[in-house]
């Protein structure tokens, strides 16, 4: 994906005017943004037009699938068929419940990235110890897009390593969870930042000090 500013605006407001009204604040500095459950949930996958059609927006859709082949195929398809130009998919369910994702994706035309490892502290109990393999997995499938957590850049490197640096990766735990942008994007292509901009009392000027500190 081409990432206006290397920021991905991560979009968990679950009010959809109040979320309309911090993206139109933000939107000439951003070409992506992440949705997840907590909007679509209470606006529905039609807010996923509204913020293509009102901000020229790529949207990447965040609800991190984690079922069977056959369910994930179907949560795929809606996501896919509301406009959503991504998918963030959970590896740990294993090679066929991931290629089921993968391949509804390039049927529609569309992308999906691939989660290797989260970004909150219980992300260490069980999912870090598989995250290498995780994204061993998605090499060998020819996946190009992953995703791994910025407050961890020695994790960040590893992953780098095994992906290779013709792949894109973004990064979720900026600013609030502690990470660091500039040292993210040593690694990382693009930062996922939401709370440090949508809580803050001017999101323009909070985005507009972050892209400012990375150039």
């Amino acid at each position: 994906m081409n990432v206006k500013n290397k920021i991905i605006l991560a979009m968990d407001i679950m009010d959809l005017k109040e979320s309309i009204n911090v993206t139109e604040e933000v939107s000439n500095y951003i070409n992506t943004i992440k949705i997840g459950y907590p909007l679509t949930l209470t606006a529905g996958l039609d807010c996923i037009n509204i913020f293509k059609e009102n901000f020229d927006l790529q949207v990447i859709s965040d609800f991190k699938v984690a079922d069977i082949p056959a369910t994930n195929e179907k949560i795929c398809q809606a996501t896919f068929n509301a406009n959503s130009d991504a998918i963030i998919v959970h590896g740990f369910t294993g090679e066929d419940s991931v290629k089921a994702c993968l391949d509804t994706a390039n049927n529609h035309g569309k992308e999906l990235f691939l989660l290797t490892e989260m970004s909150h502290p219980g992300a260490k109990m069980f999912i870090q110890e598989h995250a290498n393999d995780i994204s061993k997995m998605g090499v060998k499938l020819g996946i190009n897009n992953y995703v791994a957590p910025s407050n961890r850049p020695e994790r960040l490197n590893e992953i780098r390593d095994i992906i290779g640096n013709d792949s894109f990766m973004i990064s979720p735990g900026v600013g609030t969870q502690g990470g660091n942008p500039s040292e993210t994007l040593k690694y990382s292509d693009a930062l996922i930042i939401g709370r440090s901009i949508y809580q803050s009392s001017c999101p323009e000027n909070s985005i507009k000090s972050i892209i400012e500190n990375i150039k």
